[in-house]
């Protein structure tokens, strides 16, 4: 009989004891100690050996965690509604503070990012949400991590992921965006129609100085006119033969007039 005693005490610390006794954490993990209520300190990783019924223990992991903000509805500064959502990237560095100074971390780094997003988010006008990205994610980034400091959390970074416009406003960024196009087609159009005036002005003064360039030019046009299955032919008549005929027609003209 006491022997069996023995093995039913010796079954109960095996499952009951033990288990309470002994833990296990991993390298990423951190166990925060309580005694009687009283807060001891924060241990891990490796064996921890707790005092059964007297010490409790929490565990905490010290990854960090990726948290995506739900869509928030925003308006900004030029008074257009849109809905923003953004990832949020934060870790653990203080177990004790995560535990002891808020009753659920999580939660709490969830709300004052959602709030903090809506409250940022405002202060700007569309085209500054739309092409900043990198300021206001930096912005984001210090006020969350100011407001989470006390609970031992560390903010390493917010990304503003997508900014959803109504159906109107995008219409109108898009004829912007057409209307941009244009224009800067029409002044390259127009630069280059100035920079070939200048140049033209350019060839004209050299041919001015040298009349026999003009007729190299005319020489090579007609080689270039003259493609393969082109049947036009082209002869090309020096001026010096036209002019005896334009001053024969002239003089006529003069005696007539004196």
């Amino acid at each position: 009989m006491p022997g069996l005693v023995g093995i039913g005490i010796l079954i109960f610390l095996i499952l009951f004891i033990l288990p309470q006794m002994i833990k296990i954490l991993r390298e990423y993990e951190r166990g925060v100690i309580f005694r009687l209520g009283r807060l001891i300190g924060a241990k891990g990783p490796g064996l921890i050996i707790l005092v059964p019924i007297i010490d409790k223990m929490v565990r905490v992991d010290l990854r960090t965690i990726t948290f995506d903000i739900p869509p928030q509805d925003i308006i900004t500064k030029d008074n257009i509604s849109v809905k923003v959502n953004a990832v949020l990237y934060f870790r653990i560095i203080d177990p004790q503070k995560a535990i002891v100074n808020v009753e659920n971390y999580f939660e709490a780094t969830s709300q004052i990012a959602q709030t903090t997003l809506r409250s940022i988010l405002g202060k700007f006008e569309l085209d500054e949400l739309l092409m900043q990205r990198e300021k206001i994610n930096e912005e984001l980034q210090t006020i969350i991590d100011e407001q989470t400091e006390p609970w031992g959390i560390k903010v390493s970074a917010v990304e503003v992921k997508n900014v959803d416009l109504p159906h109107e406003m995008t219409r109108a960024i898009a004829k912007q965006a057409e209307a941009e196009r244009e224009r800067r087609a029409k002044i390259i159009h127009a630069e280059g129609e100035l920079q070939a005036a200048g140049k033209l002005s350019e060839a004209a003064a050299v041919i001015g100085k040298h009349p026999e360039g003009l007729q190299l030019r005319y020489l090579q046009t007609l080689t270039e006119i003259a493609v393969e299955n082109n049947s036009t032919i082209i002869f090309p008549l020096p001026l010096d033969i036209i002019k005896p005929f334009l001053k024969a027609i002239e003089k006529p003209k003069s005696d007539a007039a004196g």
